[in-house]
């Protein structure tokens, strides 16, 4: 494990570098307060470090209390202190200190509080992780990667305000593979899973990297599309539906020609609509996208956009 050394004692640094490598540690090293801090505000910087109380620049107690008021990883600090007094102690810990050696020090005993120390940190990276994963699970399709049903729609509540606030428009699209039920029944629900993943990575392939996907509903998708008026929001999802369309999605049993139908959209500022409202419209431009044929794109808005015959 990386551990910041900040001490400008020459002697005692290169004793306790020597030590620190011996038991294991990469040594950074600052030679005073305001080297520390710089090294401490790094995106890798270590998350155990040894601090002196009395440095040049700035102090063991006023870094700790800067580090604190950081927004990441957790860093476990311990203060190496010639001060003795409790109510000196009590303000290194107030400061955010997590431990204290008093100088001289044995050294079994700073091993011993850095090997604590190491611990907890591991622990706190382990639980980061856990709780990362748990979120991921709880925001996302688990099948697809995309968001989920709650998540997109929480995403298109959001950017609805956004796009009203700031008076721009929003496209939103809502897609359905056709017949894709003949092809659960005709390969099985594992090709069909196949299909739908194949289908994702065509989407997303064709969407800004500021839109949002989500699994609406078994081989239904949602996509919000901020700053997109009607025409750009029509080109992008006549983008997609060509991408799906245009070739056969290859699958462990065989390569099966897909298409989709989807319901445009595009909401201005002045539209006191809701995610519900904005959802029923894009819904029932999709019914008609269906029944006029399928492997189609059709437009909410009044008087209907008309796509050019190429891109029908």
């Amino acid at each position: 494990m990386r551990i910041l050394l900040a001490e400008d004692n020459l002697g005692l640094r290169r004793l306790l570098e020597d030590l620190l490598a011996r038991w294991g540690y990469q040594v950074l090293t600052a030679l005073d307060g305001s080297e520390a801090w710089q090294l401490l505000q790094s995106c890798d910087a270590p998350q155990l470090a040894i601090l002196d109380w009395k440095m040049p620049g700035m102090d063991g107690p006023e870094l700790c209390r800067k580090v604190r008021q950081q927004d990441r990883p957790y860093t476990y600090i311990v203060l190496l202190t010639s001060q003795q007094g409790d109510e000196d102690l009590i303000t290194g810990m107030d400061a955010g200190a997590d431990d204290y050696v008093t100088k001289p020090f044995n050294h079994n005993e700073l091993r011993v509080r850095l090997r604590a120390g190491r611990r907890i940190v591991e622990l706190q990276n382990e639980l980061m992780a856990t709780r990362e994963v748990l979120q991921h699970k709880a925001s996302h399709d688990s099948l697809t990667g995309l968001w989920n049903h709650g998540e997109i729609i929480g995403l298109l509540r959001q950017e609805l305000a956004r796009a009203r606030r700031r008076e721009e428009p929003l496209g939103v699209v809502m897609a359905d593979l056709d017949n894709f039920k003949k092809i659960n029944d005709s390969y099985g629900h594992l090709v069909g899973d196949e299909v739908l993943r194949s289908v994702v990575q065509r989407m997303q392939a064709q969407i800004r990297p500021y839109d949002s996907i989500g699994r609406y509903g078994g081989e239904e998708f949602l996509m919000v599309l901020p700053e997109c008026c009607r025409e750009c929001s029509a080109t992008l999802a006549e983008r997609v539906r060509l991408s799906i369309c245009s070739e056969p999605i290859a699958t462990s049993e065989a390569a099966i020609p897909v298409s989709i139908s989807l319901g445009v959209v595009s909401v201005v500022s002045d539209w006191d609509w809701d995610e519900n409202a904005v959802i029923k419209a894009a819904d029932a431009a999709l019914y008609r996208a269906k029944q006029s044929g399928r492997n189609r794109v059709e437009l909410a808005a009044n008087p209907p956009l008309q796509l050019p015959d190429g891109q029908r």
